[in-house]
């Protein structure tokens, strides 16, 4: 399995989806805000909720106080996640 798959967040947004690609990374839109963990509570909800998976087997793997953060989902490949959530769109 590999590291993760990176991902540009975008809190405040009038809903949570999956908006394409940022650069290497996967930007998705949050309808939360950046305070007290909103939003990375958001961003592992909307996650297990895209891939249909327990939000338990979603972690933030690395950046958890910035924009651009590493995800990972237990039992999935990196380029499945950053494929399944692009087909969100």
């Amino acid at each position: 399995m590999s590291v993760g798959v990176v991902v540009h967040v975008q809190p405040r947004a009038s809903r949570s989806a999956v908006v394409g690609r940022h650069a290497d990374a996967v930007k998705i839109r949050l309808a939360a805000p950046p305070v007290d963990g909103a939003a990375n509570a958001e961003l592992v909800r909307f996650v297990a909720e895209c891939l249909r998976v327990p939000e338990r087997d979603v972690t933030i793997v690395r950046g958890a106080a910035a924009r651009r953060k590493v995800i990972r989902v237990a039992g999935m490949r990196a380029d499945e996640v950053s494929r399944a959530l692009l087909d969100q769109r």
